[in-house]
């Protein structure tokens, strides 16, 4: 980190970053070819800042980064830095910490692991299945505040618009150590998809039921606060009814199991209970305060530091400006998990459906104790 004895707010500027009119001080600050990729995506669901520092008040800028986070998310993400660089990433994390954000994470466009490390940043693991598109950085880089942090999970993005719950099962296996992070493929995703899915979404109690037969050895319970058939409300007619008769099957196939289906609403306070004991939730949520749009989707909550709870989320949404480094390990503050988590008709008093998870560590030679 530079010398410079400054408070990293002292000099600070933040104002809105439109690509249609960007500041005109980042021509002098920013490369041409970060600025393009700056506009590229449609970043304005991100609040997209230009985070810069001037050499005094109102005077010249000699750094800056562009900063985004998904909306609802309690972070905030640097996509890249120019110009003098300690300063400017200094004068972020400090506008996180006002912001009440326990985490900042930053994109590995055009930093390396000694630059981010001497800031204080700890690299990300590479995703899983590697990264070909061009949207996304091959690497990244966290920093958490006042000592915070959770053990790191393999990344994996779902292949298919479908798989989002086998994937987050998948992920909470191999962050548990009983699954080598190699298997975590293709192949496994869409294995457990099928016999998890109840055509084509997987509703709790048959992701459940999948979970608890692929691996006897773990703990699976099922949180699911309603008897009617869930995730149908786009279907009418036959189209609902078959679906529903498979989700009765689901109930009647996990009571001959012996896999619990527990009535009782899951809170927050539960969520952070079950990580703490070292399990994890399968946690079923809506799309909507992320992404703009009220889809059902599953991620894994692993992990809980003050204020938020953390999560996978197998998604991602390029044309956003949204990539694996927005996705993985993720924090949310309870109360806005605790809202997204409750679907259907009914807004706060839908259903919530979960998976809890509790897996023995399995030693293997290829996989790390902490990720």
């Amino acid at each position: 980190m530079s010398a410079d004895r400054r408070s990293p707010s002292e000099n600070r500027v933040v104002v809105p970053f439109d690509p249609a009119a960007p500041p005109p001080e980042l021509e002098r600050v920013v490369p041409s070819d970060v600025r393009e990729r700056w506009a590229a995506p449609d970043r304005s669901t991100h609040s997209p800042v230009v985070v810069a520092v001037a050499d005094r008040p109102g005077g010249a800028w000699t750094g800056a980064a562009l900063v985004t986070s998904r909306p609802g998310a309690a972070y905030a993400k640097i996509v890249d830095v120019a110009g003098d660089r300690a300063r400017t990433v200094a004068a972020v994390v400090d506008l996180a910490r006002e912001r009440g954000h326990p985490q900042v994470v930053w994109e590995g466009w055009t930093v390396g692991a000694d630059e981010a490390a001497a800031a204080g940043f700890a690299p990300l693991r590479s995703p899983r299945g590697g990264v070909d598109d061009p949207g996304q950085p091959a690497t990244g880089y966290v920093r958490w505040r006042d000592g915070a942090g959770v053990a790191e999970p393999p990344y994996y993005r779902q292949t298919t618009t479908f798989t989002c719950g086998a994937v987050a099962a998948l992920a909470a296996r191999a962050h548990a150590g009983a699954l080598r992070p190699a298997d975590l493929d293709r192949p496994a995703e869409l294995a457990l998809w099928r016999e998890a899915t109840n055509f084509p979404a997987c509703e709790p109690v048959g992701l459940g039921l999948a979970a608890h037969r692929a691996w006897p050895d773990a703990s699976v319970t099922v949180r699911l606060d309603t008897d009617a058939p869930v995730l149908l409300d786009s279907y009418d007619g036959d189209e609902r009814a078959w679906r529903a008769v498979l989700q009765r099957r689901s109930r009647e196939d996990a009571a001959r199991a012996g896999l619990p289906v527990d009535p009782l609403r899951l809170s927050t306070e539960e969520m952070r209970a079950v990580v703490a004991r070292g399990g994890q939730v399968l946690l079923l949520v809506s799309l909507a305060a992320m992404q703009g749009f009220d889809v059902p989707h599953w991620v894994l909550c692993h992990g809980a530091v003050p204020g938020a709870l953390v999560v996978e989320d197998p998604w991602t949404n390029t044309a956003t400006g949204d990539t694996w480094v927005d996705a993985h390990l993720l924090p949310v503050a309870d109360a806005v998990l605790d809202a997204m988590s409750a679907l259907g008709p009914g807004g706060p008093d839908g259903f919530r459906g979960a998976v809890l998870l509790e897996h023995p560590l399995l030693e293997h030679p290829d996989v790390p104790s902490a990720y």
